[in-house]
């Protein structure tokens, strides 16, 4: 169940995840709860429900405070994964590799859900769109990445944007962002945009 009126942000968290990619939308999605009165609800979750996730910079790890709920009202942000570019996958937890594993867990198949609700918006930061197109879920969209895993993210059917620093609206569904600075440092239209239900013209 959730408060009629009330949206939601639901940041995932996932093993191997970018810190940066979490903690930056987190701080402005907070802050523009903290203007809408309430009304925006920012919470850290995981497809496992409430843990404790580690991320790939340094064991750095967050909490998750509850499960991924798909059709909570609002926006579903998936982060990318921090580590080692190159290195042997039998041996290194590389970014492609750490990528790849979500597809292994249940997130594809509640951001799946997520997808096909007209009121829920499905964003992605940095290799969040890597991690959701090898999962299947891009294919015929199209979305942006960093740029070293562009030909990764043209190979599985995505429509690749070429321009690194692009924050793109695609449908009403989902973002795509190729680094963390444009969903971390919105524009003012953007916060307003997001919070118009409740701030006052």
């Amino acid at each position: 169940m959730h408060s009629v009126g009330r949206m939601y942000a639901q940041i995932v968290l996932f093993d191997g995840f970018d810190p940066l990619d979490v903690v930056a939308p987190f701080e402005v999605l907070a802050a523009g709860g903290a203007l809408s009165g309430g009304g925006l609800d920012v919470r850290l979750v995981s497809a496992e429900g409430p843990r404790r996730v580690v991320s790939g910079t340094l064991g750095l790890a967050l909490e998750a405070s509850a499960g991924l709920d798909p059709e909570l009202p609002g926006y579903v942000v998936v982060p990318g994964a921090s580590g080692p570019i190159e290195g042997d996958p039998d041996v290194v937890d590389t970014i492609p590799v750490l990528l790849a594993r979500v597809g292994e867990t249940a997130l594809p198949g509640l951001v799946g859900t997520a997808m096909s609700r007209p009121d829920v918006t499905v964003a992605t930061v940095c290799g969040g769109s890597l991690a959701l197109a090898m999962a299947g879920l891009l294919e015929g969209r199209t979305a942006v990445t960093h740029v070293r895993g562009l030909d990764v993210l043209d190979a599985t059917g995505v429509t690749v944007v070429m321009r690194c620093t692009a924050k793109v609206r695609i449908s009403s569904l989902r973002w795509s962002s190729a680094v963390s600075i444009p969903p971390s440092r919105p524009n003012g239209s953007t916060i307003r945009s997001v919070l118009a239900p409740w701030l006052s013209t």
